[in-house]
This record gives structure tokens, C-alpha cells and sequence, in this order.
């Protein structure tokens, strides 16, 4: 097997776990923020924005926004994984505002990341 060919499975079996995780997982979270299922979401709201919002109407919101996001990822995968980024740093953002939330903001981030990295290699194979 020429070099080349070898790296670039390797390289696109990477960009179909990040395209399938950063479908499902937002996809999940999303639909969570009406079921509080996995959690109980308002305690990762900071007050500077429950103070000015209903918490609950803003977290549906958010919901809908990552449901949203991961459509966008599973049809648009370039534009999807930016889009996800950036809403992972308004997670960090929102986190950092809050003691004792600062490993999940570092969890979020290293997510964001990961979602940058798929939107690069979705450049190369989102039209396979």
C-alpha cells in the first residue's frame, strides 16, 4: 500500500468518528435540555444569565440550538463543526463566569478542538 493512501484512511476513519460524534452528541445534549435525563442543566447556567432570563426557557432554547447544530453538522459537516466550536466556547465563556465549574469548561474546550479539527477535515471529505 503506497504511503500517501495509508494516511489518508487514517485520516478519514478520524473524520468519520468526529463527524458521527459531533452528530450524536449535541444531538443528545439538545434533546436532554427537555428531559433533564442526564442532569440537571440549570446548575450549569450562570447567574449573569438567569438573573436577566428564565433559566428553563433559555435552556429549551439552548436545546433547540444544539439539536440545530447537530443537522447542520450531519448535512453540512464544514460549517456544522465551526458552528459547534463556537457554541462550545459560549459554553466555556458561560462556565468560566462560575466557581467550580473550571474543569468542565476545560473539557468543553478540549471538545472544541476536537470540532475544529473536524471542520478542517471535513474540507477534504465532506463530499465522499
Amino acid at each position: 500500500m503506497e504511503k500517501a493512501n495509508f494516511a489518508d484512511r487514517f485520516c478519514y476513519k478520524a473524520y468519520r468518528i468526529l463527524y458521527f460524534g459531533f452528530i450524536v452528541l449535541p444531538l443528545i445534549a439538545g434533546i436532554d435540555k427537555f428531559t433533564d435525563l442526564l442532569t440537571d442543566w440549570d446548575k450549569y447556567l450562570s447567574p449573569l444569565i438567569s438573573n436577566v432570563v428564565n433559566a428553563h426557557t433559555f435552556l429549551m432554547i439552548v436545546g433547540v440550538v444544539e439539536i440545530a447544530a447537530a443537522l447542520i453538522v450531519a448535512f453540512r459537516p464544514m460549517l456544522g463543526a465551526a458552528i459547534v466550536a463556537f457554541w462550545l466556547w459560549g459554553i466555556v465563556l458561560n462556565l468560566l463566569t462560575m466557581p467550580g465549574f473550571y474543569d468542565i469548561a476545560l473539557r468543553d474546550f478540549g471538545l472544541s478542538l476536537g470540532a475544529l479539527a473536524l471542520a478542517h477535515l471535513a474540507r477534504e471529505y465532506q463530499s465522499l
